[in-house]
């Protein structure tokens, strides 16, 4: 299993500790500081089975500044979240052909 983690994000820290106490082997990756390619992004949403729109996070500023009431293609999101990953939800798990958002941490619980 693996997860897309901001240690920073208390949502992300939890779904984490959901794991950890399941015993779960857990590869953890650190999104911001090991950016997902353009390919591992389209993989990755795919698996969540959504658009790319929908994996961003519309509260944070950079969104707010250079994305807002824009309307960008699939391919112009993947980027986007390339190029600004603090843009990505998170935290993702991401289990064989299935991911999943851990909003609320919980929800991880179903990869199980």
């Amino acid at each position: 299993m693996k997860i897309l983690h901001n240690p920073r994000c208390a949502k992300s820290r939890e779904a984490l500790k959901i794991l950890v106490d399941k015993e779960v082997n857990v590869d953890i990756v650190e999104y911001l500081k090991n950016v997902p390619t353009k390919a591992e992004m389209k993989e990755i949403i795919a698996k969540l089975g959504i658009k790319a729109e929908d994996l961003i996070r519309k509260n944070e500023a950079v969104y707010k500044e250079n994305y807002k009431g824009k309307e960008l293609s699939e391919s112009e999101w993947v980027d986007a979240m390339i190029s600004e990953p603090k843009l990505i939800e998170r935290p993702i798990v991401i289990e064989g052909d299935k991911a999943i958002i851990g909003r609320p941490p919980e929800k991880v619980l179903s990869l199980l």
